[in-house]
């Protein structure tokens, strides 16, 4: 998401493009409330709520421009998702941000519908938007025609909805200051005044994960968290969309200690067993054990070979 107050900066055409995303991203939450109503909004967890602000987004942004973006700070308007001034500092200074991946909507066949909301929460979160689409991608379940399923679950561990998240990792994410989540769960007040989930919003806050624009923003936060994390271990991320996509994808599944052990051919036997009958189950990992030899090599050989089956920027940019 570009800064509003980038906007005398950027070109007629970037603006255009600005523009146009805003438009559509705040007709849809028009038709949302259109079509369920402001009660029935207010009542279901699972509907995307916008973060409120004093002025529309749009209109905000047309202001700016038709006055050279003169008087920005006088709309008191938070970045979108109210990201906090430290993720944003890290997003502009990290070394593996070098190309940004644009995504092309209609490269998303039956799920063109969720374009907007990943270019918003990549631009966001400082991510590549094709990568990001991969690793939604390479979550969720699908139907038939391919079609993302919002109500994805993992029947063999709590992992659920289109970034596919597990309980715990969901609510360390609503508790880590700057992330989309963390602004939202402050909004609903379902943070105690440590930060921490409440017991009492923990049922509501584990039902957002079956919101489509909430899991797409906490997946590109837990992307880019997961992306500082590696390199801080002495992963070398690279700059390139493709090496981008790979590594926070490998963040994002292993999370990133297994992953920074994955990379540097670390993961113990017991560990790697473990991983791998998560993913495909006991008696199928049982099998791909016996075939490969030990348990660790029978996972990597596994992940490898879905990563480079399923992680290709090049298909959405």
């Amino acid at each position: 998401m570009i800064d509003l107050g980038q906007l005398p900066a950027l070109t007629p055409a970037q603006r255009a493009k600005l523009i146009y995303r805003e438009a559509r991203a705040e007709l849809a939450q028009g038709l949302w409330r259109a079509a369920l109503g402001e009660q029935d909004k207010r009542e279901n967890p699972l509907v995307a709520r916008a973060p409120d602000t004093r002025l529309g987004r749009l209109e905000a942004v047309l202001a700016l421009v038709t006055k050279g973006g003169e008087g920005y700070r006088s709309l008191e308007l938070p970045p979108a998702g109210r990201t906090e001034p430290a993720l944003e500092a890290s997003a502009a200074s990290a070394p593996f941000v070098a190309e940004k991946g644009d995504l092309r909507a209609e490269a998303l066949g039956a799920n063109s519908r969720f374009a907007e909301a990943i270019s918003r929460a990549a631009d966001r979160a400082g991510i590549p938007a094709s990568a990001l689409a991969c690793i939604v991608d390479a979550e969720a379940a699908k139907g038939h025609d391919g079609t993302w399923n919002v109500h994805s679950r993992n029947p063999r561990s709590s992992a659920a909805g289109l970034g596919q998240f597990l309980s715990g990792t969901w609510e360390s994410e609503a508790e880590r200051p700057g992330t989309w989540l963390n602004g939202e769960a402050r909004r609903r007040g379902w943070l105690n005044s440590n930060g921490k989930v409440t017991a009492a919003a923990r049922s509501s806050l584990l039902a957002l994960r079956y919101d489509p624009e909430a899991s797409i923003q906490a997946t590109a936060d837990y992307a880019r968290g997961n992306l500082l994390r590696l390199e801080k271990a002495g992963v070398r991320v690279g700059e390139s969309v493709e090496s981008i996509a790979r590594a926070a994808y490998l963040g994002h599944h292993l999370g990133p200690g297994d992953a920074a052990k994955f990379l540097s051919n670390g993961l113990d036997q017991a560990r790697a067993k473990r991983l791998l009958e998560a993913q495909i189950g006991r008696a199928v990992a049982l099998r791909h054990v016996a075939a490969i030899g030990n348990p660790a090599d029978a996972h990597r050989q596994w992940l490898n070979s879905y990563i480079d089956r399923r992680i290709d920027p090049s298909r959405y940019a």
